[in-house]
């Protein structure tokens, strides 16, 4: 058995990014079906992002300043400073009011030695001005502004450019595009953009005894449950999920499952037929394809069983994860290793790595020892320290009732057999 490090350095270095160059597509940073539907004006201001989740191909500049132009930080007098550098309660300045600035309104007037101008946020400062005084430290008397603080220079004024200036770098390539950077790609008025593809990662689950959720039980049937699950992690690692069904323990029609696969897809992932059961013949399958077996089990529990192949094409190996059957198995497994490669391969510059997060155990974790052992449950945070609590009832890798709502493994290395309630372990956190 390969040690988990070293399954690990393997896996992710058979992952190869998308190119920069083939693997792109232009999107559009808003969607406009709602307008294309004919709904109304104010339905097509709620339109998704189309850009939204999606990782950069290209990095972004923009001929803006940020801000566009000088512009106030506050509501009260746009103001020279000369005019005001030493005035104070007991001698104030008395400044002319010359004219009133909103948000949006382009200043007329050219502000002259005695003169003010009411101003208000996010409006442009008018010409001769320097600095804001905030409304709080004034007195207004009809036409004439009184300050009773000297301000500093400049104070209050948000220059132009302050921010960002024009054909700098606004963002970088291979970033996950959320919230935060959508807001930033609008407010430049940047429509369009370059993206990675979503990856195409297809599924399928081998032998006789799966059935559809949708079918009757027969006695000796199980459901296959991991299509369905892996299809929902694949899709929130930000890939497209091509489900090949349920494929039966024929080498036949395995081998014609694979060899589509293959060709129709980045990774390929298969549940079941990876151990030394009689009916279990992926490997060979695979070995007759041209793949490259790089991974045959590794020291883990669960998810011993992981086969890692690659196949080789024009452009990137194809990777090939063939995961355990056993419905925990093959989610840890794909938390483990999978999830991490999906995210390298779509392009993601940093943050594809699993990540870990130091927590207290609510009560104590056991293990043989023997193999790197996971166990799942809850991580949470209480009074700023991170606590976790494992799943309740049998933690088998047969038993799916309890991994609902797992936001995270327990990692027990190899040797320990123990952590004690209380004392600290090692959390791979898990994306919901």
């Amino acid at each position: 058995m390969l040690s988990v490090s070293d399954a690990e350095n393997i896996i992710f270095n058979l992952v190869q990014p998308l190119n920069t160059q083939q693997d792109t597509e232009l999107v559009d940073l808003l969607s406009t079906g709602d307008a294309l539907l004919g709904l109304s004006p104010w339905s097509y201001s709620f339109a998704a992002a189309r850009s939204a989740d999606r990782i950069l191909a290209s990095e972004v500049t923009s001929q803006l300043d940020f801000p566009h132009w000088d512009n106030s930080a506050m509501d009260g007098y746009a103001v020279r400073y000369e005019d005001v550098y030493n005035c104070n309660e007991h001698k104030p300045a008395v400044l002319e009011i010359v004219e009133e600035i909103p948000a949006g309104v382009q200043p007329k007037s050219t502000i002259q030695s005695g003169q003010a101008a009411r101003i208000f946020t996010g409006a442009v400062m008018p010409a001769g001005t320097d600095t804001v005084v905030m409304q709080e430290r004034t007195r207004r008397e009809g036409n004439r502004v009184i300050i009773l603080t000297a301000p500093k220079l400049q104070e209050f004024v948000r220059k132009r450019g302050m921010y960002y200036r024009a054909g700098k770098q606004l963002l970088p390539s291979g970033i996950l595009l959320k919230a935060s950077e959508i807001a930033v790609l609008a407010a430049f008025q940047c429509t369009q953009l370059k993206v990675f593809r979503r990856p195409r990662v297809a599924i399928f689950s081998t032998g006789d005894e799966l059935v559809t959720p949708d079918k009757p039980l027969q006695p000796g049937q199980i459901v296959d449950s991991n299509r369905y699950a892996l299809a929902t992690l694949i899709r929130q690692s930000g890939a497209e999920p091509i489900m090949l069904g349920i494929v039966k323990d024929k080498p036949e029609a395995l081998k014609e499952a694979i060899a589509y696969a293959i060709a129709h897809a980045d990774i390929v992932i298969s549940s079941g037929g990876v151990s030394v059961g009689d009916y279990d013949y992926v490997e060979q399958i695979l070995e007759s394809l041209g793949g490259k077996i790089h991974v045959r089990d590794i020291a883990t529990k669960p998810g011993k069983p992981l086969t890692v192949a690659t196949f080789e094409n024009d452009v990137r190996p194809i990777v090939y994860f063939g995961l355990p059957g056993n419905p925990v198995a093959a989610l840890v497994t794909f938390w483990r290793f999978v999830q991490p490669a999906i995210k390298k391969l779509s392009g993601l510059a940093q943050g594809w790595e699993p990540v870990y997060i130091k927590a207290l155990a609510r009560q104590e974790l056991c293990s043989g020892g023997k193999r790197e052992t996971y166990v799942w449950g809850q991580l949470s945070v209480k009074n700023g320290v991170y606590e976790f609590q494992p799943a309740g009832g049998l933690q088998n890798s047969g038993n799916l009732i309890n991994l609902a709502q797992t936001n995270g493994l327990a990692v027990l290395p190899v040797g320990t057999t123990l952590i004690a309630a209380k004392e600290q372990v090692q959390v791979l956190q898990i994306e919901s």
